[in-house]
């Protein structure tokens, strides 16, 4: 199930990216007394109370405004309302309600989409002053005071947020099937390989990059299982963003690998690697999931005996972050090597869903110790205590160590390797978490 959509609106300057970055724990939003500096969404993942969300910031609203760079804000604002579970609408004590609050309001109201109002700007506690209450003007429910600056009232504000959230009672209704996001930059055949695969035209195919704006679903039931498809809008150079609805591409794709358990990063023969590949892949990677890079259009390709290998050792080159991902060379058009790219999705979702005994990973972990000696640092070496596997999507193993700041990344990646000699998990990345532990024997 996809995470909810929180979007935070406004009029310009009432501390909508204060207020983002508050919830989110982090500055990701830029934060001026300028009206008009968060001009694009900005995206942050949220928690509270076992939810998580996606909270999005938006540039200031200016329902009437004919400045080229406020209506475009506007139109921004719009796609986010268009597409959250959840609206926060932001206002400012300190200026009271005004004409362009009552015309966001209206905006959000014909929406139809739950809004939580939230008064910012309350820095003082206790009880409310006479002013807080002409924001009922609003008609958006009971007003909530906040302070982005100090954080007071942010608690109250989530817990009316998370009461929007779509039930989760469906969750699981789907988990047999293995989620597919196909991903890759615009024009490199998405849509052509899931129409192979169903056998029509499920989505548009078209030569116009950018075609597809949206994730779209496609069940696919054959000899090798069940699947769900999700065809991805491209994510393009930011450079070449120009259009309001292609910057949401990026993250309606972004949600589309949040909901997969598996990744197919296709990348056009004809074109090679780009940077933008590498972008596009590394989503997959830092989201943890299991991943196939498919070289599309290879019957487009003039070749030789060695033309494969040497396109496939380039490849592992280019991509030498992800070294765990198989590669697979394919033809949407013809049809080539579709019934392999099956069964490497079933193969990398077993492995990313793997899960190995505590016992087996302390055998590994002593035989990969006797082997190369841990580091040291100023006469002090590193001791693992023991490791044990904590989850699976991805395979996360949990180290206890004497001192974190011994372990260094060479060593990690060392035993990383060493589990993937002996376990395989090809096709999926890893992640290692270290514990500090001192133990009494370890006293100097």
């Amino acid at each position: 199930m996809a995470r909810p959509i929180v979007a935070v609106v406004g009029r310009p300057n009432v501390g909508k990216s204060t207020l983002f970055n508050k919830l989110c724990g982090q500055r990701l939003s830029i934060v001026d007394d300028t009206p008009g500096v968060t001009r694009d969404r900005i995206y942050g993942d949220c928690e509270w109370l076992n939810h998580n969300f996606l909270l999005v910031d938006t540039g200031g609203i200016e329902p009437h405004s004919d400045d080229i760079i406020l209506s475009q804000m506007r139109r921004q604002a719009q796609l986010a309302i268009d597409s959250a579970d959840v609206i926060i609408m932001v206002t400012d004590m300190t200026t009271g309600v005004v004409a362009t609050d009552e015309e966001v309001a209206a905006m959000l109201q014909k929406s139809g989409k739950p809004v939580v109002l939230c008064v910012n700007k309350c820095d003082k506690v206790g009880e409310p002053p006479l002013e807080y209450y002409e924001f009922y003007n609003l008609c958006l429910g009971d007003p909530i005071q906040v302070s982005a600056v100090h954080g007071h009232g942010t608690g109250d504000l989530l817990d009316e947020v998370i009461k929007y959230f779509p039930e989760e009672e469906d969750k699981n209704d789907d988990d047999d099937r293995i989620k597919v996001a196909v991903i890759g930059k615009p024009n490199v055949g998405k849509s052509s390989l899931i129409n192979a695969i169903a056998g029509e035209e499920r989505v548009i195919v078209s030569n116009i990059a950018g075609t597809t704006r949206d994730a779209t679903d496609t069940v696919i039931e054959n000899k090798h299982g069940s699947f769900i498809f999700i065809d991805t809008a491209g994510i393009r150079r930011k450079s070449k963003i120009d259009e309001a609805i292609e910057k949401y591409s990026v993250i309606r794709a972004r949600m589309a690998v949040e909901r997969a358990t598996v990744c197919v990063i296709m990348i056009d023969a004809q074109e090679g690697f780009t940077e933008q590949d590498s972008k596009v892949a590394g989503i997959a990677h830092d989201l943890g999931k299991a991943c196939i890079i498919a070289v599309n259009k290879w019957d487009a390709v003039e070749k030789d005996g060695k033309t494969m290998d040497s396109y496939r050792k380039k490849l592992m080159n280019d991509f030498s972050f992800m070294s765990y991902a198989p590669i697979i060379f394919i033809s949407a058009k013809t049809g080539q090597r579709l019934d392999r790219l099956f069964e490497l999705i079933k193969y990398v979702d077993e492995q990313n869903s793997m899960r190995i005994s505590t016992g087996k990973l302390n055998d590994i972990l002593a035989e990969a110790t006797a082997r190369v000696q841990p580091p040291t640092d100023r006469g002090r070496r590193l001791k693992i205590y023991y490791m044990t596997q904590s989850s699976t999507r991805p395979p996360t193993f949990v180290c206890f160590v004497n001192k974190k700041d011994l372990f260094h990344y060479s060593y990690q990646r060392y035993l990383d390797n060493r589990i993937r000699e002996v376990f395989g998990l090809e096709g999926t990345p890893t992640k290692m978490v270290i514990r500090e532990r001192e133990s009494k024997y370890d006293k100097n």
